[in-house]
């Protein structure tokens, strides 16, 4: 990208004169191959995803999230009450499109039309959806949606101690931007927060990468991939961490 300076000859940010804000991500479903992305009712999911979730005995899924793991259905339910009604965060259950059962979330959060910026987060994947196509497949369908409705850059922050979640955020594409120290305090602990994001201009290269991965093509029949996901991405990446 070319330097662009003003009438002082001071470096300025390129124009995006042309650029409009664009609308909050809507109530809809996003619908894929592999799995089905659609706003979290807790009528139809709670249930599933407590079954799926239990399914980790040992309560690993919950380290990294300020809350959880959750004794009771009822728990599960109350604690959906109180973060998972509103707009921002924007919950979505991840259904199996085989067994037709919720078996994670994620959310979009400090949705920032004004800006363009939008972040992907409270992802929770059961061991049911854990290292499947559709776990994939659900950060790419919330991904595009967010650049086809105009945002300019798609955020994921993480503890910075969890090394799953920051592999996670390059494999799909997601640049690293550094770490805030001492951002944060949950569950009694300090949390330094990593900071990863794509923006508009890497979209259709991601893009690309992620439907030569999901093709059906890219496994065989033991539904083992043929090409790896990060080996597509990583081109894209601007910095590692």
């Amino acid at each position: 990208m070319t330097q662009t300076l003003n009438s002082l000859g001071q470096p300025v940010g390129f124009d995006i004169a042309g650029w409009t804000p664009p609308q909050r991500p809507p109530r809809e479903s996003m619908v894929g191959l592999y799995c089905r992305v659609e706003p979290l009712d807790k009528s139809r999911h709670a249930a599933n995803l407590y079954r799926a979730n239990r399914q980790d005995p040992d309560n690993r899924i919950w380290t990294y999230l300020a809350y959880g793991p959750f004794d009771s259905l009822e728990g599960y339910l109350g604690w959906m009450d109180r973060l998972c009604c509103g707009d921002d965060p924007l919950f979505h259950a991840i259904v199996d499109a085989q067994t037709d059962k919720a078996v994670g979330v994620a959310s979009y959060l400090r949705i920032d039309p004004a800006n363009g910026s939008i972040e992907v987060g409270h992802i929770n994947y059961s061991p049911l959806l854990q290292r499947t196509p559709a776990a994939t497949e659900a950060m790419y369908l919330m991904m595009k949606r967010a650049f086809d409705l105009g945002y300019r850059r798609y955020e994921w922050k993480c503890d910075a101690l969890n090394a799953a979640s920051r592999a996670a955020a390059q494999r799909i594409g997601l640049s690293f931007e550094g770490v805030f120290r001492q951002a944060t305090a949950y569950k009694g602990r300090n949390r330094d927060t990593a900071w990863y994001a794509a923006i508009d201009q890497e979209w259709p290269a991601l893009q690309a990468a992620f439907r030569r991965w999901l093709d059906p093509a890219n496994f065989d029949a033991n539904g083992q991939q043929r090409t790896r996901l990060a080996d597509l991405t990583a081109p894209i990446l601007k910095q590692r961490g």
